[in-house]
């Protein structure tokens, strides 16, 4: 158990790097493209499936597709790391996540995070998270979709944790469309808190009705926070704790 986690991690390590490394050497040089950070985000997710026997059912009902030219959120749940490659399988498109400052410490994958595009946000101090928050912006303005996870981080108990608001004031004030998206399975492959990989599971990825913030107001914001919160609950065939959100 123990030799075949370390060879998956220095397979995932290997793979990481092979797409961190020329991203991170192009950003330096002025030669950065999207599209093909986007080529390689979509290899890099398919690979590490590859690599732990992970298979996976995408389901999308309402037939979603990310349009150019239009402001999207993607929120999902999120109780494992293997949700990342999970989001780029589910939705293609030139998706970046908005994720902790902390991540971006982590060698070799923070610097590729950055030169990607990916978006940092500060949670500890209230003015850099509205400066993060404006960056995200400028991003999809620029035709970036962005992926949180409104939770905040990965759930420890295996519920639907009370949603952050940091995401909805970003959404109405790009009049985004929010795509609400659950993950089933996740947790199987790599639980948060736990270094073992379990390889051979098979996970879905549930995508669901779009939402367009527009039609809500700053005011009605806490209905637009219940909303998502109750799709991605059925899209996840999670329990939700009792508290619907989170006063930020």
């Amino acid at each position: 158990m123990i030799l075949r986690t370390f060879w998956i991690f220095i397979q995932v390590l290997v793979t990481t790097m092979r797409v961190t490394m020329p991203t991170v050497y192009e950003a330096y040089r002025g030669q950065y493209r999207r599209e093909v950070a986007d080529s390689r985000l979509s290899w890099w997710s398919t690979k590490l499936l590859e690599i732990t026997k992970v298979s996976y059912t995408v389901f999308n009902p309402f037939q979603v597709k990310l349009e150019s030219g239009k402001p999207y959120i993607i929120m999902s749940n999120h109780g494992s790391f293997y949700d990342i490659p999970l989001v780029y399988i589910g939705l293609p498109g030139s998706i970046r996540m908005l994720a902790k400052k902390e991540l971006f410490r982590v060698p070799f994958w923070g610097s590729g995070m950055r030169a990607s595009e990916f978006v940092s946000v500060g949670r500890n101090n209230r003015q850099q998270a509205l400066l993060d928050l404006e960056n995200a912006r400028q991003k999809m303005e620029s035709g970036i979709t962005i992926w949180l996870a409104p939770e905040g981080t990965r759930s420890r108990s295996g519920e639907l944790q009370p949603l952050k608001k940091g995401g909805f004031k970003l959404a109405l004030q790009t009049g985004a469309t929010i795509i609400p998206m659950g993950i089933r399975g996740a947790r199987d492959i790599m639980p948060p808190d736990s270094w073992n990989i379990h390889s051979g599971k098979h996970v879905e990825i549930h995508i669901g009705a779009p939402i367009d913030a527009t039609q809500y107001t700053f005011e009605r914001r806490d209905e637009l926070v219940e909303e998502v919160a109750q799709q991605i609950q059925e899209l996840a065939n999670l329990p939700r704790q009792n508290k619907n959100f989170e006063q930020q």
